[in-house]
Formats: structure tokens, sequence, C-alpha cells
């Protein structure tokens, strides 16, 4: 099986079309055909359901999709790091990231290193915990950035300088709005909005056996989405502070948690990883600048 097979594979199953394809693969239609017949007959499954004016995968060729995206995206990446070797000017680094206003700190270790490397460019994911290891684990990331403590049996990590305070996020007509602060007997029947990571892990830790009078109204992997759903008052975002806009033209507010409830941030990366030229060096200057005294 060859990487330009799944290529052309994954150009037929984006455009659903064998001629499209064709023509943005500048083949002709009978050699992406042949190609897609030899495919089928390789892994013996049919990958396509042939209709009139359309092309549609099987339940093999969804499959097939997955994981050729994730060959295809490590093959560009063993090319890219080949081709840096002999670039000291730049090159690729893949991040996932966590939602979170320390980011900032990442963003500015970049900026410094850019001078540096000019042309450095970088690809960033965004996702919990489980969707940033996932790629890291499978290799199309060299760094993450969770919000909760990492494994560390098979990661290195650094922690970031400061810690993200965990508040509610309403409307600021609402009556709590008068508090300074939320307690869990303040969250008592209302319904709520937290990301799953947070709901399972986070809240229980904070008010115990509490949590089984709390309501889970809905989960949301994006703060900002949820702050839309608090602002027509469907419910009530816990979240981290600074994620959401509660400026006073916002509408909304934050109220910090108490007894207060913060959590971490970790950039991790796998150990015993072999980095790209561009990546080793990246990670030295984050060893050496970024939380010089909170390395691990």
């Amino acid at each position: 099986m060859e990487i330009r097979t799944l290529r052309y594979f994954l150009a037929v199953a984006r455009e659903e079309n064998m001629t499209h394809a064709a023509e943005l693969l500048h083949v002709t239609q009978p050699t992406l055909s042949k190609a897609m017949k030899s495919l089928e007959d390789e892994l013996g499954k049919k990958l396509f359901t042939r209709q009139a004016f359309s092309i549609l995968l099987t339940d093999e060729g969804r499959l097939l999709r997955n994981r050729a995206e994730d060959l295809v995206t490590m093959a560009d990446r063993i090319e890219q790091e080949f081709v840096s070797l002999d670039d000291i000017t730049g090159g690729d680094i893949y991040l996932g990231l966590a939602e979170s206003y320390q980011i900032r700190y990442l963003a500015r270790e970049i900026r410094t290193f850019r001078r540096q490397y000019p042309e450095l460019r970088y690809h960033i994911t965004s996702g919990d915990t489980e969707q940033v290891t996932e790629k890291l684990d499978r290799g199309l990331l060299d760094f993450a950035v969770l919000a909760e403590t990492p494994d560390t049996a098979k990661y290195a990590h650094l922690v970031f300088p400061d810690a993200d305070v965990w508040g509610l996020v309403f409307p600021a007509d609402d009556p709590l709005a008068q508090k300074e602060h939320v307690t869990a007997e303040d969250l008592v029947g209302l319904p709520l909005f937290c990301s799953q990571q947070g709901w399972q892990n986070d809240i229980p830790a904070w008010c115990g056996d509490r949590i089984l009078k709390l309501r889970l109204e809905g989960s949301f992997r994006l703060s900002y989405n949820g702050s839309m759903f608090a602002k027509e008052k469907l419910g009530y975002l816990l979240t981290f502070a600074h994620l959401v806009d509660t400026s006073e033209e916002s509408g909304l507010v934050f109220r910090p948690l108490y007894p207060p409830l913060e959590t971490r941030l970790y950039l991790i990366w796998k150990k015993y990883q072999t980095f790209s030229p561009i990546a080793e060096r990246f990670l030295h200057q984050l060893q050496g600048s970024f939380m010089p005294d909170r390395r691990r």
C-alpha cells in the first residue's frame, strides 16, 4: 500500500466523485479508478458504494479514511523533518492545546523563538485531555497541553507558572451576581454547563458528595459556546476565569467558586521521544526560559 494511493483514496473520499478527484489530483479518471480498484483488491474489502452521480464510503471505507489520514499526516511530517535537517531557520511544530488563558505564556515563547528561527511554522489543535493525548500518542503532535496531572509513566512535562481559577459564568441580572463568590449550595437546583473532564474530575474533587445534588444540563468542549447558552439563560457555565468575555458590555459575570478551586496546566511530551530538529530546539528554549523553576 503506497502513500500516493492513500492520497488518491482521501481525495475520492473527500470529493465523493471520481471525476472531480481526478481533476484535483491531475491524473486521468481511468488511472484513478484503477488505483482504487487495486486498493480494494489489496485490502479484500469494498471501500465505495457507487451511485449515479456520487461515490459514498462503505463502513470499511470510513475506517480506512481515518487510518489513511493519520498515515498521510505522518508521512508528511517525516518528509518535513528530513527537509528541516538542513534548514536551521525553521521547520514545523505540532501542538495540541487545552483551553486556558495561560496559553499566552506558550504564545510568548513562540514569538521569541521565531526571532531566531523565522521560518518556523506551528500547527495548533485544540481539545480536551482525551483528544490531544490520543494525537500525541499516535505521533501526530510534538507537545500537548493538559488541564490535569499527566501520566508520568508515559510523559515528561513542564508545569505552567500559574493556576486556572474555576468559577461560574451567568447573566449579570441574575440574583447570584450580588454574591462575591459561589458555593456548592448555591449551585443546587441550577442547570449547569461544564466540560465532561471538569465534571468528572475537578468539580467532584471540589464539592465531594454534594456532586450528587448538582445537575449537569449539558457539556461543552469550548467555553465560548457554553457562554452563549448561559447568556440565553439556558444554564450556568462552570469554567476557568478569563476564557469568556465578562466585561460590562457582555451581559455576563464571572464569580469564583468557594472554597477556591484551581487547576494546574501542564505541557507534556512522550518520554524518549525523538523530536525533529526544530521541536528539539523549541523544547530546550522552554526548559531554559519558559518555566525554569518547575522542570520535571
